[in-house]
């Protein structure tokens, strides 16, 4: 059972990517543009719409697999920095100060940093070496896989 998970992990990180980045693009959207009863920030203002700006694009470029690995860290500091400068004065935990989102998307972003992209993403099409995660050959059924959890 294992072996048959261990083959289909680079696909489900490639559609894990393709989500969260979707989801975080359509969060920028809402914010930037008032789209999908989003509330729209004003222009130029700190830090809603610039958030919402990289959002946007971060959340673009992930749900691509475009550049993966760096957008994924500007959007997980970007998280990071929402997390504790607007929620985590508010309260500790953050089910209490409404930070949630905040740091699911801070930790799914930093999960993509390190595994990279997954198998369908457009820096294999560009040959980016970005993709060493997605790339690594395979156990074979009688060998146990690198790391086991």
């Amino acid at each position: 059972m294992s072996v048959r998970l261990n083959q289909a992990q680079p696909y489900v990180l490639s559609l894990f990517r393709f989500v969260v980045g979707l989801l975080f693009a359509v969060h920028g959207a809402a914010t930037l543009f008032g789209l999908f009863g989003g509330d729209q920030a004003e222009t130029g203002a700190w830090p809603g719409w610039y958030a919402a700006l990289i959002q946007l694009v971060c959340g673009s470029l992930v749900a691509l697999g475009l550049g993966t690995r760096a957008a994924a860290f500007l959007a997980s500091g970007s998280m990071a920095y929402a997390y504790f400068k607007v929620h985590q004065p508010e309260a500790l935990l953050p089910v209490e100060n409404g930070g949630e989102p905040s740091a699911l998307f801070c930790w799914a972003f930093l999960l993509l940093v390190f595994t990279g992209p997954g198998a369908v993403a457009l820096d294999r099409l560009f040959g980016s070496r970005n993709t060493t995660a997605a790339t690594e050959p395979t156990p074979h059924r009688d060998q146990a896989p690198a790391v086991s959890i």
